[in-house]
């Protein structure tokens, strides 16, 4: 993902680091930054990772202490994600080169990836803000543009498009990955935005009424879960990385029209279940990546190569966001188990390694 960058965990990690007050930790960090972190370096890297792990370490880190550092390394950082979008249509291609400053290809082959080029928008438009070159605004806002203006199936967003010819390649819908971002952003630039967004916030309500429209299954154990979309045909199951929309939903439910409040809270609260179900139905209790409703089987994975867990935050996300919400304790409580079993998890592979030495782990 990062390939030619170095030290994505170090600066994700600047903000929890400094929320904790892990003192020594931050400024041990802080000084890679300064020291260790460079930008001349040549190969490429996904433009989303950057985006997200680097820019927005970086921007969070400068926001709560005011150290230039990583407001400059942010500027330098954004502007040599700048040639990813030198396309016909603007919109950017997944990898960008450092040595030539050419785009490269997403791993799609020739199309863009939705859930990447649409979580741009809220790291680009605050390099704008700390540098005052409008260009970090304006390649975003196209993105926008090309967005609205084309034509989507029954509203819905498909997954992949074409950054040439501005069409969609492939007719597949998901809230999970290859999606799941987009729909994030656009709540939250309008609530970034103090409310004054309003395209972006007509953007998410149109989407989040199409999806309920032509996704949302309701299993017949009573489970409420958001399919994914094939040309009309609907795939059955949830990815662990929908799951965030529980929390999104519930974040946006407050801006809605006011007959609509009161059912996207619902929603959000049923996803939310769905997915702690998809915990609780599992033999370790935790979940999958990927989890079925067919042939009297819900919310449980069903093929091997879906059957793995890899710290996902997207459930647990979930429960703080309809905790913050509704202070209902169990969310609490679905929380709270999620850290036992997993430090169960751990205290188990300690036993075993502990019994027999020459395991590797």
């Amino acid at each position: 993902m990062f390939l030619c960058l170095s030290g994505a965990t170090v600066i994700d990690s600047l903000d929890t680091l400094y929320l904790m007050e892990l003192k020594e930790e931050f400024q041990e960090a802080k000084a890679w930054v300064e020291e260790s972190f460079h930008l001349n370096v040549s190969g490429e890297a996904s433009l989303f990772e950057v985006n997200i792990r680097y820019i927005g370490g970086l921007l969070s880190a400068f926001y709560l202490t005011g150290e230039e550092v990583f407001r400059i390394k942010a500027i330098r950082l954004g502007e040599k994600l700048l040639p990813a979008f030198n396309t016909p249509t603007g919109i950017p291609k997944g990898v960008v080169s450092f040595k030539s400053g050419n785009w490269g290809w997403a791993t799609a082959g020739s199309s863009s990836i939705l859930a990447e080029f649409g979580s741009l928008h809220l790291e680009f438009l605050h390099l704008t803000e700390l540098s005052g070159n409008q260009v970090f605004a304006e390649k975003v806002r196209n993105i926008r543009k090309v967005l609205r203006k084309i034509e989507k199936p029954f509203g819905l967003y498909p997954n992949f498009l074409s950054p040439v010819s501005g069409n969609w390649v492939q007719h597949h819908v998901s809230v999970g990955g290859l999606g799941d971002s987009f729909y994030e952003y656009l709540i939250k630039s309008w609530l970034m935005s103090g409310k004054t967004d309003t395209e972006a916030k007509n953007m998410y309500y149109e989407a989040l009424e199409a999806i309920e429209t032509y996704l949302l299954n309701v299993s017949p154990g009573g489970l409420t879960y958001i399919a994914e979309w094939r040309g009309g045909i609907l795939d059955h199951k949830m990815g662990h990385l929908a799951c965030f929309s529980g929390g999104m939903i519930a974040l946006g439910a407050e801006d809605a029209k006011e007959e609509k409040r009161a059912h996207y809270r619902e929603l959000a609260a049923q996803i939310t279940k769905t997915c702690h179900e998809s915990y609780a139905r599992s033999d370790t209790k935790l979940g999958p990546e990927a989890f079925w409703f067919n042939s009297g089987r819900e919310a449980v994975a069903t093929q091997l190569s879906e059957s793995y867990y890899i710290l996902r935050p997207e459930v647990v996300e979930s429960y703080m966001y309809l905790w913050r919400q509704t202070h209902n304790p169990i969310y609490r409580e679905w929380g709270w188990e999620v850290v036992l079993v997993s430090l169960g998890e751990i205290l188990s592979d300690r036993s075993r390694l502990l019994r027999d030495p020459g395991r590797v782990q």
